[in-house]
């Protein structure tokens, strides 16, 4: 199935996703990875304003790359979903309710995406031209000094991703190679 989906995305939205399905995303979008991440849990333990507000946000686990002159983004292709683990489970107790990124997630992270009614989307790898020409607009929000890695608020059009975990735990790191197993017996 495909869905469109728009942010800041309402949890309601999300109940019907199932791993494996396409959504196409539009909307604002915000970049973060592991500094990044770092900064805001700390921000978080320290009672502050966050640069962004959690609930109806999507983080996309990116570093994009420096735009070449006339683009508005460089290549903008995924980063490793594990190194947020460790802050992720607080990120969705908050209200977050979608990430993107790639690679499977820890059983916590798992927990927590059912425990909200989030999901994980997966972006493909190696295709950061194709996720960047889907960026229309890039604003830096904070933390200039973490280089590629600071956060910066994206506005997307039709980025296509897939619904790798979705809000009931159906994950397709699991699914999918079972399946592929299956067709092969």
């Amino acid at each position: 199935m495909e869905v469109k989906l728009t942010s800041p995305v309402d949890k309601k939205d999300l109940a019907s996703l199932r791993a494996g399905d396409r959504v196409l995303l539009s909307g604002p979008v915000y970049t973060a990875r592991d500094a990044a991440h770092k900064r805001l849990t700390e921000l978080i333990a320290q009672g502050k304003t966050l640069p962004f507000s959690l609930p109806g946000s999507v983080i996309y686990y990116v570093g994009p790359t420096p735009e070449a002159p006339g683009q508005i983004i460089g290549s903008a292709g995924p980063t490793t979903s594990g190194r947020m683990d460790a802050y992720s489970p607080t990120l969705l107790d908050l209200g977050q309710p979608v990430m993107i990124g790639k690679g499977n997630r820890s059983r916590e992270v798992v927990d927590a995406i059912v425990r909200n009614g989030a999901v994980y989307l997966a972006a493909m790898g190696g295709a950061g031209a194709l996720m960047g020409a889907c960026v229309k607009s890039v604003e830096l929000l904070c933390w200039e000094d973490l280089g590629c890695e600071a956060v910066r608020r994206l506005e997307v059009e039709d980025m296509p991703l897939t619904v790798a975990i979705d809000s009931r735990g159906g994950n397709l790191y699991e699914s999918g190679p079972a399946a592929y197993l299956e067709s092969v017996r």
